[in-house]
């Protein structure tokens, strides 16, 4: 059995655990809905454009941080009561977590298509990985209009999908911390992620 359908699997397991009981049904909604929609989009274009398996496997990862996070509502996940209590942190952080793959697993995403689309040069890899952080920060910043946008529209009732906890600079430190899951990526997994490409070039005949 291939790798995206035991994940695809996993993460439909994973959903119906994480959709039980939430403590906010309405956050869960919004913090799970990008796991839903990327899962669809793969879904839809599995056959035309496969991708590598180093990113199905980063996604799922993302979906499941989004999943814990829609479960609980960022702030109260026990994994950042557990950090809180182990490095002395003032807050919940679980939610830098999430954000840290927001720009982690996108950079990744984006390498992906922009190098089999030819969109850039692969060789020039400094202004690949310029044009890529740019692009996460880009993806962050708009998921942080959306935020507020939300918070706009449903008063109080997004309060948990907010989840300051009070920080007045929260939402530039989650575009700091995306950028720099974004250039991590790239620094660490780019042979690798050249490898995984070199593979499905292969086996898709291009």
């Amino acid at each position: 059995m291939k790798l995206p359908v035991i994940l695809l699997g996993l993460g439909v397991l994973a959903l119906g655990v994480s959709a039980y009981q939430p403590a906010d049904a309405f956050t869960w909604v919004l913090e799970v809905f990008p796991a839903i929609l990327g899962t669809a989009a793969m879904i839809a274009t599995y056959r035309k454009f496969p991708l590598t398996n180093l990113l199905y496997s980063l996604i799922f990862v993302h979906a499941l941080i989004l999943m814990l996070g829609g479960h609980y509502t960022y702030a109260k996940v026990p994994l950042g009561y557990w950090m809180e209590q182990w490095f002395g942190f003032a807050r919940n952080h679980y939610d830098r977590i999430g954000h840290f793959a927001q720009g982690f697993v996108p950079a990744i995403i984006a390498r992906e298509l922009l190098i089999r689309n030819r969109v850039v040069n692969a060789s020039r890899s400094g202004w690949l990985g310029l044009v890529i952080v740019l692009c996460c920060l880009g993806v962050s910043a708009i998921y942080e209009l959306i935020e507020w946008g939300t918070a706009v529209g449903t008063g109080s009732a997004a309060d948990a999908f907010l989840g300051t906890q009070g920080g007045v600079w929260d939402s530039q430190k989650d575009m700091l911390v995306a950028g720099i899951g974004a250039l991590t990526a790239i620094l660490t997994l780019s042979r690798v992620h050249d490898r995984a490409l070199r593979s499905v070039s292969q086996s898709s005949g291009n």
